[in-house]
């Protein structure tokens, strides 16, 4: 007996089947001759992808929008709570390797559910710095710093499974859609972090509630994955290029890409604007509060700039969707993200422009966020056959240690101020900090990383070319 929109052999069909299938999934169902089929399964392994990434994310920035209130609450520095989303990027870096392996090798199936083990696993030990009993000393940051790794251990696996999911399940009139709800549902998960942190940790002693706030959904996450993600591919590709499918082996694979200059150069730039992105994210309050900005706009500008970034990533994955004019719209999109974070470097600076601030920071989410989703399409475009996991994974890597040297170059190059009245920094704190600088190199950087893409970037879209090849050759 067949699953649920799973046959259990596609020449065994018959018409009646075909159409009940039909009907159930509102998509024209292929012959049972045709090499590719499409299956309704897709779209609830997206949504536990979509959750798991979600969860993730909200694990990984939960303490960074109330980051003056939880050094408060942990007496511990400034610098000590920035390293709760710092080791998410020294922990991902080499398991990045790991996770583009296990993709490419294991399957999507092996990835989706061991992420949702680690996220889990990781939300309960943190939860643990809030239990009394079993806390003396130090050992609350002892839990949190443990509990952050492991959950950090299962970030590239959420990060790198996006356009594995979306070549292995949908057909590519849909694969962009697919790619950008999955991968912007982790920025997705940073946005919840921001609105929620600040409501509910309002006060220092509030700051143990967000580990159960945030815990939940990883639990419940976790049960879907092990109950609901148990295939591999689907028994019939939703593509031509998933038909004839000839990926190379992984260390094949990372052998051509660093022959690749195309993939080379969009690698970089990438990875250099994720990089940005992550340290805009973690350091977004602190580089406000320091010129009287409160909590209150810091969480609004950090809303904003992901709610104008999934309208971005919507409109340009529809588009790409249509027209394949992935160079194209990568290009403009780098372009207008470097003049925001311009714009942002200047206004962040100067007191009582908090409008501007919300205006800027929704632009820079419109624009940068658009590249995400299309950019690891590129990725995937410009260097098949080479697996997804490799092309997308090698990618994220460069990102995640471009945003580790952003984060702590970036903290070296503040300037310590003592706390005045005129700070809405936790007034707890012995010292706050200048921005000034860090945000002008920040943009300095991103400027450099567009003009470099803009530039020097040119591909052909070999995947594309295959599926055309694949349809002249069927004909």
């Amino acid at each position: 007996m067949a699953e649920p929109g799973i046959p259990a052999d596609p020449e065994d069909r018959s018409p009646a089947d075909e159409s009940a299938e039909e009907v159930a999934t509102g998509e024209p169902c292929q012959s049972a001759a045709s090499p590719v089929r499409l299956y309704q399964k897709r779209w609830f392994i997206l949504v536990v992808v979509c959750f798991l990434n979600c969860s993730n994310a909200t694990l990984w920035i939960s303490f960074a929008p109330v980051a003056d209130l939880t050094a408060s609450y942990m007496k511990c520095s400034l610098d000590i709570v920035n390293y709760l989303s710092l080791v998410y990027l020294l922990v991902s870096i080499p398991m990045g390797f790991v996770a583009s392996w296990l993709l490419d090798t294991l399957g999507l199936n092996y990835a989706i559910v061991l992420s949702s083990w680690l996220n889990m696993a990781g939300s309960i030990v943190r939860s643990l710095s809030a239990v009394q009993i079993l806390n003396s000393g130090r050992s609350t940051l002892v839990y949190l710093f443990v509990g952050q790794s492991i959950c950090a251990l299962a970030q590239p696996l959420v990060l790198f499974v996006p356009a594995k999911l979306a070549a292995v399940w949908f057909p590519e009139h849909q694969r962009a859609t697919a790619n950008m709800i999955a991968s912007m549902s982790n920025p997705f998960g940073i946005l919840l972090a921001n609105i929620m942190s600040p409501v509910i940790a309002s006060r220092a002693e509030y700051i143990p509630i967000l580990h159960g706030v945030y815990g939940v959904p990883a639990v419940l996450v976790c049960i879907l994955a092990t109950a609901g993600v148990n295939e591999r591919a689907p028994l019939t590709p939703p593509s031509l290029s998933a038909v004839n499918s000839t990926s190379e082996p992984f260390f094949a694979g990372l052998k051509q890409l660093m022959k690749n200059k195309a993939y080379i150069i969009l690698m970089i730039c990438f990875g250099c604007g994720l990089g940005i992105f992550t340290a805009f994210s973690t350091f977004l309050e602190q580089i406000l509060c320091f010129n009287g900005y409160s909590d209150f706009i810091s969480g609004l500008c950090g809303a904003l700039f992901i709610v104008f970034g999934s309208v971005g990533a919507l409109l340009c994955g529809l588009y790409v969707d249509r027209t394949k004019k992935f160079t194209e719209v990568v290009k403009i999109c780098f372009a207008l993200t470097a003049l925001s974070v311009i714009a942002f470097a200047v206004a962040s600076n100067v007191k009582h422009v908090a409008p501007l601030l919300v205006v800027i920071c929704s632009l820079l989410g419109l624009f940068g966020f658009a590249i995400y989703p299309i950019a690891m399409e590129l990725a995937v475009e410009c260097s098949y056959p080479v697996g997804e996991g490799s092309s997308t994974g090698l990618a994220f890597i460069s990102g995640q240690v471009q945003g580790l040297i952003f984060m702590v170059g970036f903290q070296s190059l503040t300037k310590p101020y003592a706390v005045s009245h005129l700070s809405s920094c936790g007034m707890d704190q012995i010292e706050i900090y200048d921005w000034s600088i860090p945000t002008l190199v920040m943009a300095g950087i991103c400027s450099a990383g567009a003009c470099i893409f803009i530039i020097f970037f040119h591909t052909d879209y070999k995947r594309l070319k295959a599926e055309m090849a694949a349809e002249e050759h069927e004909e």
